[in-house]
């Protein structure tokens, strides 16, 4: 198959999909790389890397398009400023798609890849499998976003996370509350745990508990039945406003002395529960800052703008957004060995259909045939 990977159009990305050291296994396979020149610049990876890995470099993305026989992209495709064209409608008829597609919010994708018969395939939609873990793009950036995100507080912050004892005095350390266990609340709390902050994780769930307390931090508890608070699948319930006010309750208790609270809470396919209201953030020190990772679902603290610092009286509040694109050369390497072991699992050697029998592929597949036919959008 020709794969082809086009540069990112979306303004602050800095992924890319396929990395040099990547392009090899694919040749192994019979596979072509095409790779649209500069594709991998913002990530410090250059043409002449991908020449050398056995990549055709081609000029423009709408000469990339029209070759290729199935695309990998990091960002959904929009409308590409070079042409001014959308990008779904660059694609081939029947050819294929793999990579982000926010199937939730952006039917416009969907329209035309049903329109234009092209099979697309969500990384966001990979079910989450003890077998799909080297798969789960979802996973590997969202444990970015995490530490990126406690990188920021500290910067930002205008005290020091770790205790420090000097002959002047002692300074003791800040005070981080995480709110939400999953893989990006879980490696926040590594990273400011590893600065020397003093960390409380707030989760509903108790299955988390263990994992919390393994890394060394307090564990803000609320005694609930697993099955009001996980689906099946392992993702956060969507939950009722009754239960959102206890658990606003119960953060709410820990705000007088917090620094930072990095807001990491998610339901799949939902909008993000809100965990932080303006009474809450009164409670908060002068200085405290949120940083909230769940602003494009929605936000979990009340003021978030998604992109933006915004003051609330002495509490300063980032929506934060695309954060693995501050780390391009590892985000891309880690996306990059997901996309090929997905691709491999889709379109094994000699095969050129996907099989919808097999629960990953049919749980990751939007569109096929002129059709939508992912569950989660029927």
């Amino acid at each position: 198959m020709i794969i082809g990977v086009p540069k990112e159009t979306q303004k602050g990305e800095t992924r890319v999909a396929l990395i040099p050291s990547m392009v090899g296994q694919y040749k192994k396979e019979g596979h072509e790389i095409y790779i649209e020149k500069g594709a991998g610049l913002a990530a410090q990876f250059f043409d002449m890397q991908y020449e050398q890995a056995g990549a055709t470099l081609v000029n423009s993305a709408r000469e990339l398009y029209s070759q290729a026989e199935v695309v990998f992209k990091v960002q959904p495709p929009g409308i590409n400023p070079a042409t001014g064209v959308h990008e779904a409608e660059l694609m081939p008829e029947s050819s294929n798609y793999i990579g982000f597609l926010s199937p939730f919010t952006r039917r416009d994708i969907t329209g035309i890849f049903v329109r234009k018969h092209i099979t697309g395939f969500a990384m966001e939609f990979i079910p989450r499998l003890t077998r799909t873990q080297n798969m789960d793009a979802l996973s590997s950036m969202a444990s970015l976003a995490g530490y990126k995100a406690v990188l920021i507080a500290a910067d930002r912050l205008k005290s020091l996370f770790p205790l420090l004892i000097t002959a002047a005095g002692t300074i003791y350390p800040a005070k981080v509350l995480i709110l939400g266990a999953g893989v990006s609340g879980l490696q926040a709390i590594a990273t400011a745990h590893r600065l020397g902050a003093r960390v409380e994780a707030f989760d509903p769930r108790s299955a988390v508990e263990e994992q919390v307390k393994s890394l060394g931090v307090s564990f803000v508890k609320m005694d609930l039945p697993a099955s009001e608070t996980e689906t099946t699948g392992g993702y956060a319930r969507e939950q009722s406003e009754d239960f959102l006010l206890r658990e606003r309750k119960t953060i709410a208790a820990h705000l007088p002395k917090v620094n930072v609270v990095i807001c990491t809470a998610q339901v799949f396919g939902k909008t993000a529960p809100r965990l932080i209201t303006s009474e809450m953030l009164d409670l908060m020190q002068p200085g405290a800052l949120v940083i909230d990772l769940a602003v494009e679902q929605g936000g979990n603290c009340e003021f978030s703008e998604a992109g933006k610092w915004v003051e609330y009286k002495n509490v300063s509040i980032l929506g934060a957004l695309n954060l693995p694109a501050l780390l391009p050369a590892d985000a891309s390497q880690l996306y990059s060995h997901n996309l090929f072991n997905f691709f491999r699992h889709i379109y094994p050697v000699g095969k050129l259909v996907p099989d919808l029998s097999d629960e990953i592929t049919r749980g990751s597949c939007v569109t096929y045939n002129g059709k939508v036919v992912n569950e989660w959008l029927n």
